[in-house]
């Protein structure tokens, strides 16, 4: 299992590069709506809060190697979402 300090850099590293993508298509897109861009970002900025949290707090009873397992594919679905509402946006 990989150190809780090491998997929020890595959390915080993605969701910065989601965002940075956004922020480009921002700047670089002027056919997009700014609404559906914030959304996106908002999304991304929830998800970052979400599993930095989970990193942080184990829930009681479940095993770690478990839990985190979970929390690796829920980062991975959620992640794959975004990425599909980031290419909705090109």
């Amino acid at each position: 299992m990989a150190k809780r300090r090491e998997l929020k850099k890595g959390i915080n590293f993605l969701c910065g590069e989601l965002f940075a993508e956004c922020v480009a298509i921002m700047h670089y897109q002027k056919t997009t709506e700014q609404e559906d861009v914030d959304n996106v970002m908002t999304s991304i900025l929830k998800l970052q809060d979400d599993m930095l949290n989970r990193v942080s707090h184990l829930e009681p009873g479940m095993p770690a190697k478990q839990y985190f397992k979970k929390l690796r594919e829920d980062m991975v679905s959620r992640t794959d979402e975004i990425v599909e509402h980031i290419k909705a946006l090109l």
